[in-house]
C-alpha cells in the first residue's frame, strides 16, 4: 500500500481503494461509424477509439482485448445498429473469446417495417487465461446491406477477480 504515483493499490483519506494497474478498458467504434457492414458474413466491429485503457491491454489496430493475467473478466458489448433491415432473417452480435462465444440475437421481423435504431447488448463474466483474447463481431443474415454500427457503440472490460 502506498500513495506514490507508481503504487499498485491506493487507499485514500476516506478509505476508497483504487487499483491503478487493474486491467480495465473501454473502446468506441471508429469515427464515422461502421457503414453498410457485410451481409451473411460476420464482420469484426471496428473499436478503434479508446476511451480509457488502464493497463494497455486493448489493441485499437486489431480491435482485440488480450487478458494480461488469468482471472475472471466482466466484458460488455453495447452495439447501436442504425437502419435495421426488416427483411433480414436475424442480426447477431457476439463477444468471441479464446474459450467461448457469447451471442445476442434479434429477429427484426417484429415491427413490420425497418427500424431506424436498435441496440444489441451483452454483458458476461468469463474466465480468461493470460494471453486469451476477446473480439466483437456482428452478423446480419440475409436482407439488404444497409445497416450501420453507430459511433456510440462500446466494448469494455475489467478484471474482477
Amino acid at each position: 500500500l502506498a500513495s506514490s504515483a507508481g503504487a499498485s493499490l491506493k487507499i485514500d483519506s476516506i478509505g476508497a481503494v483504487t487499483k491503478p494497474l487493474q486491467p480495465a478498458f473501454q473502446a468506441k467504434v471508429q469515427t464515422g461509424g461502421q457503414n453498410s457492414f457485410a451481409v451473411n458474413s460476420a464482420s469484426t466491429i471496428l473499436f478503434s477509439r479508446e476511451v480509457f485503457d488502464q493497463n494497455s491491454d486493448f489493441d485499437t489496430s486489431t480491435y482485440t482485448f488480450t487478458a494480461p493475467v488469468t482471472g475472471k473478466y466482466q466484458l460488455q458489448l453495447n452495439v447501436l445498429i442504425v437502419y435495421l433491415d426488416y427483411d433480414a432473417s436475424y442480426y447477431q452480435t457476439y463477444l468471441q473469446t479464446s474459450n467461448q462465444i457469447f451471442y445476442s440475437t434479434i429477429d427484426p421481423d417484429m415491427g413490420g417495417k425497418d427500424f431506424t435504431y436498435f441496440n444489441l447488448n451483452s454483458s458476461v463474466i468469463t474466465d480468461m487465461d493470460a494471453n486469451d483474447t476477446a473480439v466483437c463481431k456482428i452478423l446480419q443474415s440475409n436482407g439488404a446491406q444497409q445497416s450501420n454500427v453507430d459511433t456510440s457503440s462500446t466494448f469494455s472490460g475489467v478484471l474482477i477477480c
